[in-house]
């Protein structure tokens, strides 16, 4: 399976920056988010993908302010952020500072008074008693119909809209297996000419997507990693779900891989909550591993508070940015090491053979003569390591402390609980 679609040259060593607008900031704006993006472009941050900006629904409206994702005007722009103006503006912003923009896009529900309630009823589905209906038991939406061939179209008007007008780099498409592939494939189809390279990132794990996808949620992998620091699962059932990935996806398939988002921090906790002191080795990991790193609103804080989904309840700002400057240092070696670009056929991903250390994963990205190699150690006890694997054979730069150390076969490395080691080979 591959895509029939041209790909930006640029996704294959991005990262992606999960904007929170309403609780961004006190004032929840667009121009309020604006006064962060100097310190997100220092950061390494390249693509900025903003929850859903669209007006949101009164009626059966969730909460005090409602949520994102129940949209009123496909078209429209939520007074509580800002304007129309405001956002364009954001837009070009960030196009300045080398930054790309992805939009939320909801195409299998909408709002109980969207527009085309009004003047297209039949863009919905009704249940027996011929009202509008929502989908599973999110009361606050309503299911659009998918067979209906007018509501396809004006779906597909409303994102070349944002691409036209405001100059959009792609899209973050909610819960894209509820809406049918063929959907997806009219519609990149549609919008692709108007601006090539364009970003389309799914929110599933259904692999047929990635015929019209870029790149797609990790969701097994996010959970598989909350269950074995809860010891449910062992390490093997992590290199299990890694195993079926390699297996199950094309290999020109991005995958995105992430601690938290906005409903992982609303509904089951921050990644602390749900990873303890392993959250860092697994930021590690998503920076690292075959795939594109996404980091939500705040995690560079880090931020250690659940944010309210339908009420105002902005990020607890310190001023402080502890992480800026890992995440800085993982998102460089992202961009600039050839060894990390993602679901690239001339990077090899090995897993390095050592012995002791029961929890822990060592592995390996390689291009060419380039290399970055991986310890994690992925428990609570201190830990040593025998490197038992011939393609460890060098000398190699720690990016994190800037040491350097020869290592090789039989070498020996003593791990702290939790330890990371991000190894550079430095090339001769």
């Amino acid at each position: 399976m591959h895509t029939i679609y041209k790909r930006a040259g640029w996704v294959a060593n991005t990262n992606i920056y999960e904007v929170n607008i309403r609780q961004y900031s006190p004032e929840g704006t667009f121009n309020a988010f604006a006064g962060s993006l100097s310190r997100l472009q220092d950061m390494g941050v390249e693509v900025l993908w903003f929850m859903p900006v669209h007006p949101i629904g009164k009626i059966n409206r969730k909460g005090s302010l409602g949520s994102y994702y129940s949209i009123m005007d496909h078209k429209g722009i939520n007074p509580e952020f800002g304007t129309a103006a405001d956002f364009k503006n954001l837009v070009s912003q960030a196009h300045a500072l080398g930054m790309k923009v992805i939009m939320d896009w909801v195409a299998n529900h909408a709002s109980w008074d969207h527009v085309w309630t009004k003047d297209h009823p039949a863009y919905f589905e009704r249940d027996e008693q011929g009202n509008f209906k929502s989908p599973y038991d999110w009361t606050d939406v309503i299911q659009i119909d998918h067979h209906n061939a007018a509501q396809q179209d004006a779906m597909i008007d409303a994102m070349q809209y944002w691409v036209t007008g405001f100059d959009i780099d792609g899209f973050r498409a909610d819960l894209a297996h509820l809406t049918p592939l063929h959907f997806w494939k009219k519609a990149r189809t549609a919008i692709e000419p108007l601006k090539p390279g364009l970003f389309w990132l799914a929110e599933s794990e259904e692999v047929s997507y990635h015929e019209v996808f870029d790149a797609s949620f990790t969701w097994e992998w996010m959970h598989i990693t909350e269950n074995f620091y809860k010891g449910q699962v062992n390490l093997n059932g992590l290199y299990d779900v890694l195993a079926k990935y390699d297996t199950d996806f094309p290999g020109t398939a991005y995958r995105m891989y992430f601690t938290s988002n906005h409903d992982e921090n609303t509904w089951n906790g921050t990644e602390y909550e749900k990873y303890g002191e392993m959250a860092k080795a697994l930021a590690v990991f998503s920076c690292t591993w075959n795939g594109i790193p996404m980091i939500y609103s705040g995690q560079e804080m880090p931020n250690l508070k659940r944010l309210k989904f339908f009420d105002k309840d902005p990020v607890a700002w310190t001023g402080e940015f502890g992480l800026h400057d890992f995440y800085k240092t993982l998102l460089a070696l992202h961009k600039q090491n050839p060894a990390l670009r993602a679901a690239d056929a001339a990077v090899s991903t090995f897993h390095i053979l050592t012995e002791g250390g029961k929890n822990s994963m060592a592995y390996l990205r390689k291009y060419e003569q380039d290399e970055v190699l991986v310890f994690l150690n992925v428990s609570n006890e201190r830990t040593g390591l025998v490197i038992k694997d011939r393609l460890v054979d060098g000398t190699y730069l720690n990016v994190f402390d800037k040491t350097t150390a020869y290592l090789s076969p039989g070498g020996f490395i003593k791990m702290q609980p939790w330890e990371y080691l991000v190894l550079v080979k430095i090339k001769e």
